[in-house]
């Protein structure tokens, strides 16, 4: 399971706000635990959202440093000033345990460590 947090907005957004969460357990947007989405940002979410639930280091996608590789960092599309009046969001993304199988971060990362897929 993802949780994706606003970590930061430059200019102006017209739907995210600082510390907004969006909660993604595989194919499924828990909206009860997502307080606002946006499609400019959910398009390039979803290029990571698969890789990084399945653990794939952040480190490797050059979405973070090596010292935080817990998190990774992922910013909308929209460009913000001088080219749009808009503002452009930047993501911090971290797995966390399922509420429905709080074993399943341990097990993903147990089966990694093991070579299975």
């Amino acid at each position: 399971m993802l949780e994706i947090e606003v970590f930061e907005i430059k200019g102006c957004c017209p739907v995210h706000r600082v510390g907004d969460k969006i909660v993604i357990d595989g194919p499924k947007i828990i909206k009860e635990r997502t307080d606002a989405l946006c499609v400019h940002a959910l398009s390039v979410l979803l290029h990571y959202a698969v890789a990084l639930d399945h653990g794939v280091d952040p480190v490797q996608l050059g979405l973070t440093k090596p010292e935080e590789k817990e998190h990774a960092y992922v910013q909308c599309v929209d460009p913000y000033e001088p080219y749009t009046h808009g503002g452009t969001a930047i993501f911090r993304v971290r797995r966390v345990a399922s509420q429905e199988n709080p074993q399943r971060l341990q097990e993903k990362s147990d089966s990694k460590q093991a070579g299975v897929s």
